[in-house]
């Protein structure tokens, strides 16, 4: 017996399934589009952006190939290491890379010149990005000091954590500060708040976003490690803030006071310690904004 009739279906092409019933504005035109924006302008919903001049793009590359020196400085200290480590060759003291480290490198001897010759020339590729890296930062420190931000990037060294590098690398990489409404808007602008999936009643949050720029986002992280320490002024930040406002060394002294005790108390509850550092970069780039909304009108005059 024959079974029932089969019906062949063809597979949808994409254009297809592309299509809807419903009747979309399929016309598009320089004149319909300048209208829209007219439209939204009048209601406010559009955003002005900020626009960096040829004088920030130049410091940007700056700081970006300082960056990558770093970079290659710390592949290059990774790479003597291993090859110690291969050869079961353990350093006594209690932190690399000091006076005491380069003396027990020179006197390292292997059983082969050619491994001899190796070892020889990854210590002078760590000499070679140290001197690079030095170099950069020369440049920087010249180039910071004509540039139409040095009075923001001096007053944000007021902060724990942040000095001249970091300081120049929030302001090249974010801009002006204080385009922001508010500070948590800067927050979001570099990925450091918690990413979010809500419907209803239901709430979820998960990790932050990462969004915006990764390196204002790296230093801000780098930062929010040092306040894992009592609150304390050390001599030389003494000495790099001396010359500051009354006004910003309180903002300060005020920021790392509240965040050293945040730090210890987030830590206190268990949270794993990227999570706690995180939460204090984040509150870290609100003072960041603070001062920048002082600072920001000596700047215009």
């Amino acid at each position: 017996m024959k079974g029932p009739p089969t019906r062949e279906f063809s597979k949808p092409t994409f254009a297809e399934n592309c299509r809807t019933d419903d009747t979309g504005d399929h016309v598009k035109t320089d004149r319909r589009d300048a209208m829209t924006l007219a439209r939204l302008l009048r209601a406010g919903e559009l955003t002005a952006i900020w626009i960096p001049d040829e004088a920030h793009e130049a410091v940007r590359d700056l700081i970006r190939a300082r960056r990558s020196a770093q970079d290659d400085a710390i592949g290059a200290k990774q790479t003597v290491r291993s090859f110690l480590l291969r050869h079961d060759r353990r350093f006594g003291g209690k932190a690399a890379w000091t006076k005491m480290y380069w003396r027990w490198l020179s006197e390292q001897r292997f059983d082969f010149p050619h491994q001899q010759l190796a070892f020889e020339e990854m210590q002078k590729r760590v000499l070679e990005a140290q001197t690079r890296v030095g170099r950069l930062e020369a440049a920087l420190t010249e180039a910071v000091d004509a540039w139409c931000f040095a009075p923001l990037v001096r007053n944000l060294q007021v902060l724990r954590g942040i000095r001249l590098v970091s300081a120049a690398t929030l302001v090249a990489e974010v801009g002006d500060l204080t385009r922001f409404d508010n500070p948590k808007q800067l927050m979001a602008y570099v990925g450091l708040v918690p990413s979010e999936h809500s419907s209803g009643a239901r709430t979820k949050r998960g990790r932050i976003t990462r969004a915006g720029n990764a390196q204002a986002r790296t230093m801000l992280i780098e930062a929010g490690w040092s306040y894992r320490l009592p609150a304390r002024e050390e001599r030389r930040y003494r000495e790099r803030v001396i010359d500051l406002s009354e006004d910003i060394q309180a903002i300060g002294w005020k920021a790392q006071v509240r965040l050293c005790q945040r730090y210890r108390r987030l830590a206190a509850t268990g949270k794993p310690q990227p999570k706690v550092t995180t939460a204090i970069a984040r509150e870290l780039f609100g003072y960041a904004w603070d001062i920048a909304r002082r600072v920001s009108p000596a700047i215009a005059g």
